[in-house]
């Protein structure tokens, strides 16, 4: 399960990891807190049914734009119906009855009964500062990280179904100082005079010295494709040929097929570096096979 601040997230933050795992038939579950009713649009070439929709229904533009991306992914997806904040206000304060603007207590209890009704064994999420300082962001940080611990406390919520211990917590670090550095190296060896490579020098201007906190690589080498159409699904708030979004994905393969993830709670026990969310989980299909073995 990843809980995401608003549709088109989960596609620029973990799509090849959500859709690896749903290939090889894990069931993945995207939680969407808000509808993005406050998103611009982003796109100047989107087409003109698409911006006459956005004028009237933004919210139901994107709640198409998030069935498309479910689609490419392979995925299931819930809402959970909070509105969109908006970017952060100077006063510090939100929109009244935004995401950001309720008690998290009372936002905390419909993802709680998702969790304790999908019971699932990885929970994905950002970290404190919601990969960039969104209000939105924040507070998916928030109740991912409270719901993790409340869904597994038979004392919290008892009226929302039966205690479910989730066995790992991560932060996602798509965006991480490595692989930018990894891919611009790479990409100025292919191509020297590619126009993307300015954007990814100003890119490590502001992240080389961040320290990384990354334990688990994913391998999605396979995905990015469908990771590329599940972000341009997302019409309204990314153009196709967007360079921070889209980079080469033979360049990609090469030097940075991966995505990566900080683990940040575990009732388990696995050997760092990771190349799995799942590794040291014992899953209900693990148990079944183990005994189907032992019987032989």
């Amino acid at each position: 399960m990843a809980v995401h601040a608003h549709p088109d997230d989960e596609s620029s933050k973990g799509a090849g990891t959500y859709a690896a795992y749903a290939a090889r038939g894990d069931e993945v579950m995207i939680v969407s807190c808000t509808g993005g009713e406050r998103g611009d649009i982003l796109n100047e070439a989107l087409d003109a049914r698409s911006r006459a929709m956005a004028a009237r229904d933004m919210a139901g533009l994107r709640r198409r734009e998030m069935a498309a991306a479910r689609t490419v992914l392979g995925v299931q997806h819930r809402w959970l119906g909070y509105v969109d904040s908006g970017m952060a206000r100077e006063d510090g304060t939100h929109p009244f009855g935004s995401f950001a603007a309720l008690p998290v207590e009372t936002e905390l209890a419909p993802l709680v009964r998702l969790v304790r009704a999908f019971r699932p064994h990885v929970m994905i999420t950002y970290d404190e500062n919601g990969g960039y300082p969104h209000p939105d962001h924040i507070r998916a940080h928030v109740i991912g990280v409270e719901a993790y611990r409340a869904a597994a406390d038979p004392s919290r919520f008892p009226e929302l179904g039966a205690p479910w211990t989730v066995s790992k917590l991560y932060y996602d670090r798509i965006f991480n100082a490595e692989r930018i550095r990894a891919v611009h190296d790479a990409l100025l060896a292919a191509d020297p005079a590619s126009p993307l490579l300015e954007r990814m020098r100003e890119m490590r201007s502001w992240m080389d010295d961040q320290p990384s906190p990354v334990t688990t690589r994913v391998p999605v080498g396979d995905f990015l494709e469908r990771r590329d159409a599940a972000l341009r699904a997302h019409a309204s708030q990314v153009a196709p040929d967007n360079s921070f979004f889209f980079w080469p994905n033979d360049v990609l393969r090469t030097a940075w097929p991966t995505e990566e993830f900080q683990l940040i709670d575990s009732k388990v026990e696995s050997a760092m570096p990771e190349t799995d969310l799942f590794a040291g989980i014992e899953t209900d299909a693990d148990a079944a096979a183990s005994t189907a073995g032992d019987a032989a």
